[in-house]
């Protein structure tokens, strides 16, 4: 929550604060300025409040102002102006900025500079580069002081005028030191776009409730919240158990490499990138029994071969394998995996690290299952996740204490130190994930290879076999991931590049994780396009 002092600044969440929205809506623009008729309920719910996003300001824990942003068109003033984009500079992205009320004991311009100072952050954030409004006339000078300009007539009813205005990111970095709250002049406006496997953006909710001041691990609002989030991820994954530790994706998988460490028989690893060479890696450390069964890097597992390796070696405790290969955009096969493993009476652990929150995932009949609060499900990194579905014993003799789930999941409460915030910030998380959200971000994915493939990119992962969130690249000769990915972070966008296996093959990624919006998408193609265009014409 951006706080400024005794004004709280943040973006609408409560049920409360859409209804003291509407109400607010109603005494501005019915009883103040006469642009609806009155009604018998003094409450007016905008046409687009389900589109809406509001920023709203508190004092005193009474919401006094608001501003609603909104990126998608149509806008209310294209039904005003129906040759909107003719009256806009070119080439930018723009958003509309509706409903700006402060209530009249509150109009001294503090809570107006502020609300425009959190709204552009957010539009920015969203991809926008420009901001229209329709401004009552009454308010003309004071939007001109903001950075507002002016374009096209005016609009509504002869008791309720109103002047389409713009707004540029550029006019409002020669402003925001005038009008940005103290709390955030210390935070870039030009922060890029973020289209990496993680730390990925997350929404204000997320961020709100991770700023809450830490509980306890022992007290019980922190139980309650962890029984929750535990709640929200076995009913996500049909899981039967999960437990949570602070740490990385290593974390858990090293989780579950101490518990194939307690099994008397021996095992299979798969490795078909990156992430299923680290678990090999895993195996190792843990000095595990195991053979490998390796592909090329992007090429997807014959199940058949898998089964044939499997019945080969004799007796097989258990199958390692990563579900969604970060490194090279890879799907593996869950239900196939499932299947072989059942019909063999083996043992199946996965590597969920990159697929949960970012595709359906069922672990029914996965015996250990690796994930993390950040990447899909767009928390903030830092929580390790293991899923199981059996009670699990503790293993003081062979396991380190930190190493040993059965003694976490035995242990009554939460014996080890926590983290209440990373935990009431994955809770905030995991309340937005739903079908339309899997439906989104399928197909948003399926529109970003399209494309890609459409300009003359190679995708290291075959379409029926990929994961919509996230894109690997394999650049030609003429193109150097590393300068590739350095000039899209300094045009604002940040992809994956870095990592040393991308860099040795010259692989550029684009992650559909976390928070993102379409137009920093499209933006970030079209600058894509732009740079391999400049690279070819200068050779």
């Amino acid at each position: 929550m951006e706080k400024l002092s005794p004004y709280h600044f943040k973006i609408a969440t409560e049920e409360e604060e859409f209804e003291a929205i509407h109400r607010l809506n109603y005494r501005t623009f019915v009883e103040e300025i006469p642009q609806h008729a009155p009604a018998a309920v003094p409450r007016l719910v905008d046409k687009f409040h389900a589109q809406n996003t509001y920023i709203v300001c508190r004092h005193e824990n009474r919401l006094v102002g608001m501003v609603a942003f909104r990126g998608q068109r149509p806008f209310s003033l294209d039904e005003k102006l129906p040759d909107l984009d003719a009256r806009l500079p070119i080439g930018r992205r723009p958003c509309e900025l509706r409903l700006l009320a402060v209530e009249p004991t509150h109009r001294h311009g503090v809570v107006l500079r502020g609300l425009i100072g959190f709204v552009a952050n957010h539009a920015r954030a969203q991809g926008h580069d420009l901001a229209v409004i329709s401004g009552t006339t009454r308010q003309l000078k004071l939007y001109r002081h903001l950075g507002f300009e002016p374009f096209g007539p005016l609009v509504g009813g002869p008791n309720a005028q109103f002047q389409p205005m713009l707004l540029t990111l550029e006019n409002f970095v020669r402003k925001e030191r005038g009008f940005m709250p103290p709390a955030q002049r210390s935070t870039s406006i030009t922060a890029p776009a973020n289209f990496l496997t993680g730390p990925v953006e997350v929404l204000e909710c997320v961020r709100a409730a991770f700023s809450q001041p830490p509980v306890s691990h022992r007290a019980a609002p922190f139980l309650h919240e962890l029984e929750a989030v535990v709640r929200q991820l076995c009913g996500l994954t049909n899981a039967g158990r999960v437990g949570i530790l602070v740490g990385s994706g290593t974390l858990a998988n090293d989780v579950v490499g101490g518990q194939l460490k307690l099994e008397p028989a021996s095992g299979l690893v798969l490795s078909n990138g990156e992430f299923g060479e680290r678990l090999i890696d895993h195996a190792r450390r843990w000095k595990l029994t195991f053979e490998t069964h390796r592909l090329a890097w992007g090429r997807p597992f014959d199940l058949a071969a898998v089964a044939a390796q499997l019945d080969q070696r004799g007796k097989t405790g258990w199958l390692w394998a990563v579900h969604s290969e970060t490194s090279t955009g890879m799907l593996n096969d869950l239900n196939g995996l499932k299947r072989i493993c059942a019909e063999r009476g083996i043992k199946l652990c996965l590597d969920c690290i990159s697929s949960l929150g970012t595709v359906p995932v069922d672990l029914c009949g996965v015996t250990f299952a690796a994930g993390v609060s950040g990447k899909g499900f767009a928390a903030y990194p830092g929580l390790a996740l293991v899923f199981h579905h059996h009670p699990i014993p503790p293993s003081p003799d062979q396991l380190p204490r930190y190493l040993d789930l059965g003694f976490a999941a035995n242990e009554a409460g939460v014996y080890f130190t926590h983290s209440s915030n990373l935990i009431s910030a994955l809770l905030a998380a995991l309340r937005r994930l739903n079908e339309s959200h899997f439906a989104g971000l399928i197909q948003a994915g399926t529109r970003l290879c399209r494309e890609l493939r459409a300009a003359g990119f190679e995708i290291i992962s075959p379409e029926e076999h990929a994961t919509p969130a996230v894109v690997t690249l394999a650049l030609p000769p003429t193109l150097d991931s590393l300068t590739v990915g350095r000039r899209l972070e300094q045009a604002g966008y940040l992809v994956g590049h870095a990592s040393e296996y991308l860099r040795r093959r010259n692989w550029l990624q684009i992650c559909l994780m976390g928070c993102w919006a379409e137009s920093a998408l499209t933006a970030l193609l079209s600058e894509l396009g732009r740079i391999r265009a400049t690279v070819s014409s200068s050779r």
